[in-house]
């Protein structure tokens, strides 16, 4: 299939297929990646022979690579290193590849340090050949996605779509046919109906539907008598956003959301959160110090500044900041904004909001579990952007809240903080926040933190 298939038209009476089985020649690629990656690691751990010890072949090398190897094919297996997603995009196999090989490699190490045979096992060797490996395997995917382009089409899955008067269904590289023009109607009264729907979805690995609601039923029915993957189109469940289906005894009930971290991804974050706060708060104590001295000595009242923000789930939660603005005109409700010459800021406050000195005690919120390091920031409940209030702007505003708030985001350090005078500078932090939490990973937080550096003296703190 080299090319979009659209309203492919078939005679009624033909016995054929729609399309060749993809499922075998899937299993003979998956069988190819594996023997191509027990070749790669070969090859890569004899190459890391001769490069430190120059014999060909290396004993050390080879014993490594047969203890590695059955770490790695069991872990691929697991990982779906060989599977369809990782025929389908070249981005997915390579990142699965790399994680299944650092993950067989620290349990490897892990098993070489409990069991004491580290006088037995060269770390070079195994780090040469582990890399010499990877980019071996890495080639190895670009030419088979190569192959697969060039010999089998853009997709190694066969996909029908049937057209019964429902909502349009865009989607590339697939079958199509009319339910009307191929007299697939009233099937538990037309084995002819049953027949012809019997051939045309031989082969596919998704059948979807699209047909009115009071025909769903019918089409539930066939395509589960037919034994195929079959979906029905909905046009009032693609506008609430199902993600899933659950069925209990007495009721089905449709999955509609879910948090944008599982709990592993959960505990992750957590850590990272964790193995920077606490260091960072013992490093930068001496600073917290004397900032907070400072703001005592400057003015009457509290050296904090503890205003309700909205954290996670929409819930409100006690933000800390060093104080700086006189305590008789702190905006606890943050219905103003400060401004660039604001008459309510302390000489000490200008400081402490220049340098973002003023954010550190957000450390605590973060022991506390309020706050992450990284994620959309938090906001006071009457924040406004131009003249609205920020969730009058864009209704999608309560959306950011599925994290926890951070001390910095993938907003701040595009350079979108300060002051919204505009609703275009709320527009600009809501989109930035959307991204970081659709494509949330533990790497990208590291970065923002790291160019959070970079910003953290910034024109915009007033």
């Amino acid at each position: 299939m080299n090319a979009p298939i659209n309203n492919f038209k078939l005679g009624l009476q033909s016995s054929r297929a729609l399309a060749p089985s993809f499922e075998r020649r899937r299993i003979q690629i998956y069988l190819f990646m594996v023997i191509g990656d027990i070749g790669a690691l070969l090859a890569g751990f004899l190459l890391a022979g001769v490069a430190y010890n120059g014999d060909l072949p290396y004993s050390m090398a080879l014993f490594e690579m047969q203890l590695f190897l059955p770490l790695y094919l069991t872990l691929g297996f697991y990982q779906r290193v060989y599977s369809i997603d990782a025929l389908e995009s070249r981005n997915f196999a390579i990142r699965r590849l790399l994680w299944s090989l650092a993950l067989s490699a620290a349990l490897l190490v892990f098993v070489v340090f409990y069991t004491k045979s580290a006088e037995d096992f060269s770390r070079a060797v195994f780090t040469l050949g582990l890399c010499f490996s990877a980019m071996l395997m890495i080639a190895a995917r670009f030419c088979t996605f190569s192959f697969l382009h060039k010999f089998i089409g853009p997709t190694v899955l066969n996909v029908l779509v049937i057209e019964d008067g429902g909502p349009e269904v865009k989607l590339d590289h697939s079958y199509r046919i009319s339910a009307e023009e191929h007299q697939l109607k009233e099937f538990k009264q037309n084995p002819s109906a049953l027949d012809r729907l019997g051939r045309y979805v031989a082969n596919m690995d998704r059948v979807i539907v699209s047909c009115p609601l009071d025909q769903r039923e019918e089409w539930s029915f066939v395509l589960r008598a037919a034994g195929v993957n079959g979906e029905l189109v909905s046009e009032s469940l693609h506008e609430l956003g199902a993600i899933g289906l659950h069925r209990e005894e007495h009721f089905t009930s449709l999955a509609i959301a879910a948090g944008p971290l599982d709990l592993r991804a959960r505990i992750l974050k957590r850590l990272f959160d964790l193995s920077i706060a606490v260091p960072a708060i013992l490093v930068l104590s001496p600073v917290m110090l004397a900032a907070a001295i400072a703001v005592k000595l400057e003015s009457e009242g509290p050296v904090f500044f503890v205003q309700r923000r909205l954290g996670r789930g929409n819930r409100f939660f006690s933000m800390f900041k060093f104080r700086s603005m006189r305590a008789a005109e702190s905006d606890h409700d943050g219905m103003r904004s400060a401004a660039k010459d604001d008459d309510r800021i302390t000489r000490v406050g200008k400081i402490l909001r220049k340098t973002s000195v003023d954010e550190l005690p957000q450390l605590l919120n973060v022991l506390r579990g309020d706050m992450s390091i990284v994620g959309p920031r938090p906001h006071a409940l009457g924040s406004q952007a131009g003249k609205k209030l920020f969730w009058e702007v864009d209704v999608a505003y309560w959306h950011r809240h599925s994290l926890k708030p951070g001390l910095t985001g993938l907003a701040q350090v595009r350079g979108f903080r300060g002051a919204t005078d505009k609703e275009r500078d709320l527009e600009d932090r809501l989109k930035s926040d959307l991204e970081y939490i659709a494509n949330w990973n533990l790497p990208g937080d590291f970065l923002i933190l790291v160019r959070t550096l970079a910003v953290v003296v910034h024109d915009r703190a007033f």
